[in-house]
């Protein structure tokens, strides 16, 4: 592999970090990385120690076959008013719910349209029954208000403290307003500067502002859910981490470190020393040897599956997805990755982990190479936003509006429900093992996210791939065309890896970064 020279101690240029850092071992690991990722507990987490091969198979003998995401608790309030009428003054606000009755006919309608949401969305959901509250003591009668991750405002009616008191229950709030979609509502005069700028000419409400508002539309209301729902089943995610969490040719302690305080991970590190030891066990047990192979057999013969390599290579890499299925249930996460995968795992494994990843991916976890913790948030985030596994790629230089990307571990069923087709292959940079080259779709378009080395800024890019070619670079790889200007994206994409699936969903990152910190730029013409 190239080195760069310089008068100190060689960097590799590779794409891959393994073996980057100083202080090199004679495998290649270094001394603080192994450090980091046998005994890092205190730093990186609870270590998952005293694994054994019968608990992990049995553990995995009880895996999902696919995982599934946590739904959306939210509650609907209708705020209204019932006024009284005055002679000759003022007794009204604007809006056409005014009376009890109408309220009634509002929460009928209301029901209706959430119903409606809850049959189409591709998302879990679950809507509380629908509240009316005319004022702030009401908020006390509500017996089910804690039991929602977010409120959907109904604002009819209603003043300033009943909105003040929900924004400061520290919920995801959305603010529906009625323009021509019903009766109108006093807040689509107010909503601006009563509440969100508190009559101010700044925003001045914490956690809420003017993305929230949403007019008459049912689909805003939809994408914000399906941001909220991303959102909700990333924050707190528990990941295993074999060999320890990385980030690419970034301070080893510090971005981990970062993503547990913007996300909240928990992350469980495996050392090496216990992995090859299970492998060794599996492979000692003749009954997880034999279905490995049925299972790769299985997977070979199937249409649109091209075999280029050894086939024990993929024997051995269903062989490794048990085990890492194993410990994924028995330490009940959904999510994992791998330090040093470039050559670490092979002479313990026999072949690589990109296959294995891959059909990971496949059945709906989250399965990441790496370790890079720079980059898998925004996986995380995108996978649980999408409901589809999600392609961690190396990016080019963009040039005439096309930049290509390319990784050996990308999932076949982008798209949450089909197979594409796949050739099998080595992984590239070692010749060895057993990578996918998965043939992505040509027209389809994707969302990209370009994560800062921070945490700070990501910028998001749609594109459109267009190839799908076979160049000397990582085994899956797509020529992606997008629509600013080349020398702008090169100037702004920050970090190094990107995280790609399929479809359009950067209104829900813009949207979910937003209520985490994390500054969101779309890239457009």
């Amino acid at each position: 592999m190239a080195t760069e020279q310089t008068g100190r101690a060689p960097r590799r240029t590779t794409c891959c970090p393994c073996g980057s850092e100083r202080e090199l071992s004679d495998d290649g690991v270094t001394r603080r990385a192994f450090l980091q990722g046998v005994g890092g507990a205190t730093v990186f987490g609870a270590a998952l120690a005293g694994l054994t091969w019968t608990a992990v198979a049995a553990a995995e003998a009880e895996a999902p076959a696919q995982l599934r995401r946590r739904a959306l608790v939210v509650k609907p309030i209708l705020t209204y008013d019932t006024p009284q009428r005055r002679p000759q003054t003022s007794w009204r606000s604007w809006g056409g719910i005014q009376t009890r009755d109408d309220a009634d006919r509002e929460l009928r309608q209301i029901r209706q349209e959430l119903a409606a949401i809850e049959q189409r969305v591709d998302f879990p959901v679950e809507f509380l029954p629908p509240t009316g509250i005319r004022r702030i003591g009401d908020l006390a009668n509500i017996a089910d208000l804690d039991q929602a991750d977010t409120y959907i405002v109904y604002a009819a009616g209603g003043w300033m403290d009943t909105f003040d008191a929900l924004a400061q229950r520290g919920k995801n709030m959305i603010i529906f307003c009625r323009h021509k979609s019903g009766p109108v509502y006093l807040w689509y005069e107010i909503i601006s500067p009563r509440f969100l700028r508190q009559h101010t000419d700044a925003l001045a409400v914490q956690g809420v502002d003017d993305g929230d508002v949403v007019i008459d539309s049912q689909d805003e209301i939809v994408w914000r859910l399906r941001a909220l729902c991303g959102l909700k089943n990333t924050m707190g995610t528990r990941i295993v981490a074999i060999g320890g969490p990385g980030a690419w040719s970034q301070p080893q302690d510090v971005v981990p470190n970062l993503v547990r305080k913007v996300w909240n991970f928990d992350i469980r590190t495996v050392s090496y020393d216990d992995l090859g030891g299970l492998i060794k066990e599996a492979k000692a047990d003749s009954a997880a040897r034999a279905r490995a192979r049925q299972r790769a057999a299985d997977y070979l013969k199937a249409q649109g599956v091209t075999l280029e390599t050894e086939s024990a290579f993929v024997e051995n890499a269903f062989l490794l997805e048990q085990v890492f299925r194993g410990v994924l249930q028995q330490a009940d996460c959904q999510a994992i990755t791998i330090n040093r995968c470039m050559g670490t795992i092979m002479p313990l494994a026999e072949t690589s982990a990109c296959l294995t990843l891959s059909l990971l991916n496949d059945s709906r976890y989250l399965a990441f190479c790496e370790s890079d913790f720079v980059v898998i948030p925004s996986g995380v985030l995108l996978a649980n936003i999408s409901g589809k596994p999600v392609f961690l790629n190396d990016p080019t230089y963009p040039h005439d509006g096309i930049i290509t990307q390319a990784h050996c571990t990308a999932p076949r069923r982008m798209n949450g429900e089909d197979l594409e087709p796949v050739r099998i292959l080595t992984h590239f940079e070692s010749d060895y093992g057993a990578a996918p080259k998965v043939e992505m779709r040509k027209g389809q378009v994707v969302t990209n996210i370009v994560p800062d080395f921070a945490l700070k800024r990501w910028v998001g890019l749609r594109g459109e791939i267009i190839d799908a070619p076979f160049m000397a670079v990582c085994r899956s790889q797509i020529d992606v065309r997008f629509a600013c200007d080349s020398q702008t994206l090169a100037q702004r994409m920050p970090g190094f890896h990107w995280m790609t699936g399929y479809g359009d969903y950067l209104p829900e990152l813009a949207y979910a970064c937003k209520k985490v910190g994390i500054q969101f730029e779309t890239l457009t013409a």
